[in-house]
């Protein structure tokens, strides 16, 4: 098959980016397990940036490799020819690098376009309100369902029921405000899009749904432990508004770029206990962790540091794509 010279360069990144991302997540899918071990041993916060950077890890060094070696070395070494022949293989593979690009771009689109509407019909029918402790006004919802919860990614929106600001008492509803500005404040709804966005191992696969909903368990803890500060008697506080939002009903189905207190009641009796009887966990790395992270940092600087001191490396990758478009 005889591509032009633009049409070669996107084949080859398309192809590079997806054998590169399926070596890098299927090593750290490998690895996902003693990650998710390691959280275990960090308070909630420290828990749920390290399973955030082990989940955005083979994205993020897979478009680096691309953009900093595959597109310069196409573009410094490749001369311009009105047409080349490209490999079935690197075809192949370059379809597949497409398809996960496509898939990942097409969920993150209709997450933003469905949390837009859904924003869209509270600002309809909900009223404007100011809450202790907000800047912003929130929305009142008349929804029979029991909603508390931030949406929207830059500029997240305060949702409220009005059945939840009714069964709440002034000490539970402000504990249950502290949780969501915690969410707010960390920009969960923000890495929920980012993990969106990152593209799947294979089309249609989700190869690391045990590590996100970890990851989601960490931020709920994360955020109870903000809200509460070490005081038991908002940990207290914000362990009966939980109780009292779940004995409200069957929570809503809210947009995925959101954060509701209550996101999952499977993990509620572990949350109401964690209020309850807080245990401190030392927030010191665990020894396993320190290899980790400095070969990850230590990889990025040094893909870097090849490219700025030696640019014969891209010599080398340039003669890698060769032998991967015939």
């Amino acid at each position: 098959m005889s591509l032009s010279y633009t049409l070669r360069l996107l084949c080859l990144c398309c192809a590079s980016f997806f054998m590169i991302h399926v070596a890098l997540a299927v090593a750290t899918r490998l690895s996902a397990g003693t990650a998710m071990r390691m959280a275990e041993r960090l308070k909630p916060s420290s828990a749920a940036r390290l399973l955030f950077a082990v989940r955005m890890l083979p994205f993020t060094l897979t478009l680096l490799a691309v953009l900093a070696f595959c597109v310069p070395s196409y573009l410094w070494l490749e001369p311009e020819a009105s047409g080349e022949k490209v490999g079935l293989v690197c075809f192949l593979m370059a379809l597949l690098g497409a398809a996960i690009w496509t898939l990942a771009i097409v969920r993150a689109v209709n997450a933003v376009r469905g949390t837009a509407r859904y924003l869209h019909r509270c600002e309809r029918h909900g009223k404007q309100i100011k809450m202790p402790g907000e800047t912003a006004p929130a929305l009142l919802l008349k929804d029979r369902s029991p909603v508390l919860a931030v949406a929207g990614v830059v500029h997240p929106r305060l949702l409220i029921s009005r059945r939840v600001m009714r069964g709440l008492s002034a000490e539970q509803i402000d504990a249950a405000l502290r949780h969501e500005r915690a969410h707010r404040a960390s920009g969960d709804n923000l890495k929920r899009f980012l993990m969106l966005l990152a593209p799947d191992v294979l089309p249609f696969m989700r190869g690391f749904v045990a590590l996100e909903q970890r990851w989601a368990k960490a931020i709920e803890w994360a955020a109870d432990d903000q809200a509460s500060a070490g005081d038991p008697r908002r940990a207290l506080s914000l362990a009966d508004a939980l109780v009292k939002v779940a004995k409200m009903g069957n929570q809503p189905q809210l947009s995925y770029l959101s954060s509701s207190l209550m996101a999952d009641d499977h993990d509620l009796s572990e949350r109401v206990d964690r209020l309850l009887r807080p245990q401190p966990i030392p927030d010191k790395p665990a020894k396993e962790l320190i290899p980790l992270v400095s070969g990850a940092a230590g990889l990025m600087a040094a893909s870097l540091a090849i490219m700025v001191l030696w640019p014969a490396s891209l010599s080398v990758v340039h003669q890698a794509l060769e032998q991967l478009v015939r």
